[in-house]
């Protein structure tokens, strides 16, 4: 009897093994692989470093020295010996600023993917390749509002990554990046797909992918991948409390970074189509208010003069639900699609206008600051690239409903700005800036013209029907 159960003990054992085997096989096929897709496109992926020439703020008389002040102590706790602000005063000289991103290379001819923000103000630019050479790098052009540069190396026959298709990316499917966080070069993570369409506050053109792939600092610009091994996007922001990691990060679909990279390779700038209106989104209220059966569409609070919209009759108060056909669900979704139109085109908007719905025919515009500025090659010295707002004349009727004798309004404006930096919004009425009445755009311009590079100065905006003033710091060429 006790060798019938220990021989019925050993074969339950045996028994139960093959289960758990069997279980933990068919998990493991669940969970994807990773291997070959590095093999494959780590070639691909770059290391980019930059350096860029800053001013050395001024110690002033805190620095300590013979017949000047000591470091007060509370600054001491936190900065010690070296208070990187102090007092107007002395010249701190100059010092090279280094940092990293990521890249991948997307013809064998040498031009290289990355973000703006990774070699926006580089005076110098090195690619690292897989094989360990060093390529000192060309900067193409630079889009700042959708992040995209596009860099150029002298090399032939280099590696170069399969571009996939982003408009398929389906969320919870996996994908994975290859980047340099921290210098680490081509480090691996993985993750899956959190969402698709994000929109941010700062980017209304690009519909970010968000993963919960690990991208930390110099993972920016490098590539997102699919299981198939293919480019899906670009690395380019986290959200984080701690500066680092998180679990939200997004990357830029590489549609866009493609259109992008195409319209820099051939012209060096890029352009983006325009309307001229200054949109909202249509709460509950709002839309029970205007007849809507539910919160939907773009409602247009304000059309800029001699806009593309103004010449088509669209008027304040219209609520744009479609743009050739596509459906506008919410008011994120209107730059985004004008956004990808090219300028001189026609499109058909459906419109509500007093509970009607009616269709307008409109040529689509040049966004007013993509006229002036060449990306890659900042014009500082055009002032209105220097704002970064496009603004329209205010109607009397309008001054004296605001109670103010002169102003023009913010139309659109630059995320990447100096306007946008600091706090202004579509909508705003600029009164004053360094504390000269401003009567008309092109008054604005000259005194924008004449302020000096990194001067700060006062503004005053009507905001909501309320007066407040904000500084503004305006970078650039000294006025002459």
């Amino acid at each position: 009897m006790q060798r019938i159960t220990r021989q019925l003990s050993m074969w339950l054992m045996v028994v139960l093994t093959a289960v758990t085997l069997q279980a933990q096989a068919a998990q493991s096929k669940d969970l994807p692989d990773f291997t070959q897709l590095v093999k494959q496109a780590a070639p691909g992926v770059v290391n980019i470093s930059t350096t860029r020439e800053v001013q050395r703020r001024s110690m002033g008389p805190w620095s300590g020295g013979q017949g000047q002040q000591e470091i007060p102590e509370i600054f001491r706790h936190f900065f010690g010996d070296q208070i990187p602000f102090g007092p107007p005063g002395g010249n701190g000289g100059s010092e090279e600023r280094h940092s990293l991103g990521s890249g991948f290379v997307i013809s064998e001819d040498g031009y290289i993917l990355t973000n703006a923000h990774v070699v926006d103000g580089a005076d110098e630019i090195v690619v690292r390749l897989n094989d360990r050479r060093e390529l000192k790098a060309e900067l193409v052009g630079a889009d700042k509002k959708t992040d995209v540069a596009l860099l150029k190396v002298d090399a032939d026959n280099l590696p170069t990554l399969n571009i996939g298709n982003s408009e398929q990316l389906q969320v919870g499917e996996w994908v994975a990046a290859i980047g340099s966080p921290f210098g680490f070069d081509h480090s691996v993570t993985a993750g899956i797909v959190s969402a698709i369409d994000r929109t941010l506050p700062t980017d209304a053109y690009v519909p970010f992918i968000q993963t919960d792939v690990a991208i930390n600092p110099g993972n920016s610009g490098g590539p997102l991948f699919n299981l198939d091994g293919e480019v899906v996007g670009i690395n380019s922001q986290i959200f984080t409390r701690s500066g680092g990691f998180m679990g939200l990060s997004f990357a830029i679909p590489i549609s866009v970074a493609m259109d992008v990279a195409d319209q820099l390779r051939e012209s060096g700038h890029v352009s983006r189509g325009w309307l001229g209106v200054v949109i909202q989104p249509v709460s509950r209220d709002l839309a029970e208010s205007f007849g809507l059966d539910g919160p939907r569409g773009a409602l247009i609070a304000d059309v800029a003069e001699d806009a593309p919209a103004a010449k088509a009759g669209l008027q304040a108060g219209d609520i744009i639900v479609a743009v050739d056909g596509q459906k506008i669900d919410q008011s994120s979704t209107l730059p985004r699609l004008i956004g990808k139109v090219a300028p001189g085109e026609k499109i058909e908007l459906e419109l509500l206008r007093n509970g009607k719905q009616l269709t307008k025919t409109v040529t689509v515009g040049d966004w007013p600051e993509e006229q002036q500025a060449l990306a890659g090659s900042a014009q500082d010295d055009d002032p209105q690239s220097r704002l970064g707002v496009a603004v329209s004349a205010l109607e009397s009727s309008e001054l004296e409903r605001l109670g103010i004798d002169s102003g023009v309004r913010i139309v659109d404006i630059d995320p990447s700005g100096a306007a946008a930096a600091a706090g202004f919004k579509p909508g705003d009425v600029i009164v004053s800036l360094d504390q000269k009445p401003i009567e008309s755009p092109q008054q604005l311009a000259d005194v924008v013209g004449q302020i000096a590079k990194d001067r700060v100065v006062p503004v005053r905006l009507m905001r909501d029907g309320r007066s407040l003033f904000v500084a503004l710091r305006l970078n650039g060429k000294d006025a002459e």
